[in-house]
């Protein structure tokens, strides 16, 4: 009996794999998707400085709660995507007057101020978050990563990754419409 069950439950086991690898290869599901348990709550309260040496204030979950739909952009200097998406942010920000905010993820004050210097400041205010903890509490799994943020401060849509290519009209823009109404 021992013997028998030493066979099979190999067996048993390889064809759970197999099965369970071609649900996920032949099933309708997005593999680039990743759910975020933060869409329809909200904002997670935070309070974060500004980035050292720069004016202006940092950025709270208390100063957006102003009824305004918004963006919140997490990024870094150190980041290669970020730097591709930043074009898009600003388009965000001056082409289509969507409040956008930052949150500077990690990163030295220094950096961070020249890699704004250089591609330009389409931020509202910028909250500094040298250790991380906010973004740990968006659930952040890796720079940069975009919130679309309704009137009430519930978020409604997450960005993993940079905007590229046709994101802005395609999925940002109609979903900030949807909201907005």
């Amino acid at each position: 009996m021992l013997r028998k069950l030493l066979f099979v439950l190999p067996s048993v086991i390889f064809l759970g794999v197999i099965a369970f690898s071609l649900w996920g290869l032949l099933s309708e599901r997005d593999p680039s998707a990743v759910p975020s348990a933060l869409i329809d709550k909200p904002l997670p309260e935070f309070d974060l400085p500004p980035i050292e040496g720069l004016t202006g204030p940092g950025l709270s979950s208390a100063a957006l709660a102003d009824g305004e739909v918004k963006v919140i952009n997490i990024f870094a200097s150190w980041c290669i995507p970020c730097r591709a998406e930043h074009e898009l942010i600003t388009a965000l920000a001056e082409e289509h007057g969507v409040a956008v905010y930052g949150i500077n993820y990690k990163d030295k004050p220094a950096d961070a101020r020249l890699w704004l210097a250089e591609l330009g400041n389409p931020y509202r205010s910028i909250g500094a978050d040298r250790q991380g903890r906010v973004a740990i509490d968006f659930g952040v799994s890796g720079v940069p990563e975009s919130y679309l943020i309704d009137g009430q401060g519930v978020i409604r849509f997450q960005q993993i990754g940079p905007l590229v290519g046709p994101d802005l009209e395609d999925k940002i823009l109609p979903i900030l419409e949807e909201i907005r109404r």
